[in-house]
């Protein structure tokens, strides 16, 4: 038994017909109804029925085809470390990003990363901290890029940058007279919070000494899912919010009716975000490599991180 007869098995179950297999396969097919042959022959089962009019699958051949997937799958897997060993950089490259980074963020890497590192093929995906952490030990993806610290030993995490938080107001907000904002303001808006789950709630309630969420005002229940969302909320005048550096580059900055002000005397006032990554991952160039890109392609709002 070999790969190769794997693959035949599979290429007659997949086109139910031992002509398209042995095309798809690029061998004559009596080869590949040979190598069929044998194979049966050393496993002492029938895989499948053959007829004039058509080839049926067996139930133990079910079973077997089963397993063959999976070998075929490993052997892959096998050959694409070889060639992350080759050349790191070339390949793709699972990253999961939090959703109030991802939309600010990513945008803006996507080109110079493109241009230096053709071969590098990124795969994306957006969710809480929670979730991306998660499907990292699962290795489901490589690396996050999170806001928040991680205490698992076996996980390690890569410093990109501090990205302070500016505040949102609507433009009829008496701080809009205000020519600085301090932390007493901040404990007297009406803040307006994304719902429990994103890491920027917790974040926010800190820089604004908040303990819980808030209890009173018409929009205390308030569980938006989104930083757009809450955005609209600012702009409609229904209270204010911190906004990640980053974001204030968004759309919602023209005519939205809000206005976003640093938080200059308030130095705490910021999150870290970092590349998260299991310490076994043997790719680290490609994450070196794609980090550099971040740090190289930021904002003068954000301050980098070696």
């Amino acid at each position: 038994m070999n790969l190769r007869d794997l693959k035949y098995i599979l290429a007659v179950a997949e086109t139910r017909h031992f002509g398209r297999a042995a095309e798809r396969c690029f061998v004559s097919q009596p080869t590949l109804s040979g190598q069929i042959k044998k194979l049966e022959e050393e496993l002492d089962v029938v895989i499948f029925e053959r007829t004039n009019r058509s080839v049926e699958i067996t139930p133990v051949g079910e079973a077997i085809l089963g397993h063959a997937r999976l070998a075929l799958e490993q052997a892959q897997a096998i050959e694409q470390v070889a060639r992350a060993h080759q050349d790191p950089l070339a390949g793709p490259l699972r990253i999961g990003a939090i959703p109030t980074l991802s939309p600010y963020l990513i945008p803006q890497i996507l080109v110079p990363l493109k241009r230096n590192y053709p071969n590098l093929k990124l795969i994306l995906s957006e969710e809480i901290t929670d979730l991306l952490l998660g499907r990292l030990v699962r290795h489901e993806i490589d690396a996050a890029l999170l806001a928040t610290p991680v205490e698992d030993t076996d996980l390690d995490t890569m410093p990109l940058f501090d990205e302070p938080f500016w505040l949102a107001h609507p433009r009829n907000d008496p701080l809009y007279e205000k020519d600085e904002i301090t932390a007493k303001d901040l404990e007297e808006v009406d803040l307006l919070l994304l719902a429990d789950g994103h890491c920027l709630t917790h974040q926010v309630m800190e820089v604004c000494r908040l303990a819980e969420r808030p209890t009173k005002g018409e929009m205390a229940d308030l569980r938006a899912a989104s930083l757009e969302t809450l955005l609209q909320l600012v702009g409609a005048g229904f209270g204010c919010t911190l906004v990640p550096a980053l974001a204030i580059r968004g759309a919602w900055m023209t005519d939205s009716g809000i206005i976003a002000r640093p938080l200059s005397n308030l130095p705490d006032a910021f999150r870290r975000i970092s590349l998260v990554y299991r310490r076994s991952f043997p790719r680290r160039a490609a994450l070196q490599a794609f980090a550099e890109v971040i740090r190289q392609h930021l904002p003068n709002t954000v301050r980098r991180l070696s």
